[in-house]
This record gives C-alpha cells, sequence and structure tokens, in this order.
C-alpha cells in the first residue's frame, strides 16, 4: 500500500520540478541571469517558489543536465555559457530576407499571442506595457527603437510559458525587426518614423487583446501586424 501513496507525491514532486526548471530556463534564455552569474540559493528558491528542497534539487539537476549550468561544491551553482545551437540552423544574417522571416513569426508569434493572452500574468503585460512606452519615448525622440519593439515580442514569446517560443525569438535576435534588414535603396523614400507609429499602434492593439486575456483578438491583431509589417518592408512588395 505505501508504494500507492508514494507515487502521487513523486508524480506532484516532478510537475513542480518540471515547472521550476521552466521558470529558470525562461530567466537563462531571457539574458535576466547570464553566463558567470550565480543561481540564488537554495533556500532562496525554496523561498521564492514555494517549492521544497527536493523538487529545488531535482530542478537543479534537470538544468545541470542539459548544460544551462554547473554545480560547483561548496560554492554553488553557476550559469553556464551556451554552447552554439545543434538543433537550429538558421542563419538569420545571410539566409533569409524579411519576407522569409515575417513569414516564419507569422506561423510562430500569432499563436505565441494567442497563448500569452491565456497565460500571462500581471507582472509580464506590465513589462510589455513599459516596453511600447520606451518604444514611443524613443520613436518620439528619433532614436533607434529597434530594442523596445524586440524587446516586446519576446515578452509575448515569455508569457505563453512555453520556452520553445523564447528560444526560436532568441536565436531570431534583431533580425526580427524588419527595418534592421532593410537598406536605404529598397526602402526609397519610406518614412521609417511614420512606419514606426503604424507598427506601434499594432502593438497597443496586441497589447490591448492580451490584456483582456482574448486569444481570438490577439492571434489576429498579431497577424494583422506581421502581415503589414510585411507589406511595408518586403523589398517589392
Amino acid at each position: 500500500m505505501q508504494e500507492d501513496f508514494d507515487a502521487p507525491a513523486r508524480k506532484r514532486t516532478h510537475n513542480l520540478a518540471h515547472d521550476l526548471v521552466a521558470k529558470l530556463t525562461q530567466s537563462i534564455l531571457l539574458g535576466q541571469m547570464s553566463p558567470g552569474d550565480k543561481l540564488p540559493s537554495e533556500n532562496t528558491i525554496v523561498q521564492e517558489h514555494g517549492v521544497s528542497r527536493t523538487v529545488v534539487r531535482e530542478a537543479l539537476s534537470k538544468l545541470q543536465a542539459s548544460g544551462l549550468v554547473e554545480t560547483r561544491h561548496g560554492i554553488g551553482t553557476f550559469v553556464l555559457e551556451r554552447a552554439p545551437e545543434q538543433g537550429l540552423r538558421l542563419n538569420v544574417d545571410t539566409a533569409l530576407g524579411v519576407r522569409s522571416i515575417l513569414e516564419l513569426r507569422m506561423g510562430l508569434e500569432t499563436q505565441a499571442a494567442a497563448l500569452a493572452a491565456t497565460r500571462r500574468t500581471p507582472a509580464q503585460l506590465a513589462h510589455m506595457r513599459e516596453a511600447l512606452d520606451d518604444y514611443q519615448s524613443l520613436l518620439a525622440n528619433n532614436d533607434s527603437c529597434v530594442e523596445a519593439d524586440r524587446r516586446f515580442h519576446l515578452l509575448i514569446a515569455e508569457a505563453t510559458g512555453n520556452v520553445c517560443f523564447t528560444e526560436i525569438m532568441q536565436h531570431l535576435g534583431s533580425a526580427m525587426i524588419p527595418r534592421t534588414r532593410v537598406n536605404a535603396v529598397e526602402r526609397g523614400a519610406a518614412d521609417l518614423s511614420k512606419l514606426g507609429q503604424l507598427a506601434n499602434l499594432e502593438h497597443e492593439a496586441i497589447l490591448n487583446a492580451i490584456k483582456r486575456q482574448d486569444p481570438d483578438a490577439a492571434r489576429a491583431a498579431m497577424w494583422l501586424h506581421l502581415t503589414n509589417s510585411r507589406d511595408r518592408f518586403s523589398p517589392g512588395g
């Protein structure tokens, strides 16, 4: 009988460890913890996440097995430099043009927006709002808003709770922002400031749908934004 009672407990521990691994992995992939950084102590993780020491130890063991961290006995657990990705081989710097990347993002980010609408936390929503406020301020000062634009889209990927979305978006890097890949000749007489304002109106529609927790509206708003971006920035399009 004892074995029957132990099985559900082991399953709960495994599920909690899986959730903790996902959260810590997100922090590492989003750059909130950099290579060489020391993870919080075991006691701190227990208190912050409300889990047992057993869960923390299992999660750290999984992170170590995945090559994201290493434990130095008597010192602590540290984030490792990530090895070059072997699974994803898209060379976004040379192989893919604006249209190709946007077509990929149309499939990826429409679903990410829908998931984010149902799973986002209040803190994640606040960070998205901050990214768009930064975008608007930079645009008003005629400064580059590429970083704020990229951050907004990464935050949506993070809010899915699915690390696969974050990894792919991280891999695309600044190449996901069309205007970083369109030169002056291709752009012609296009006013980037005006285009940036149009893009941010679309961003606001995406954010509002995520705020309302309306996945269908979020998916539609993201689709509209990316198709418009394709038309705005694709050479000859």
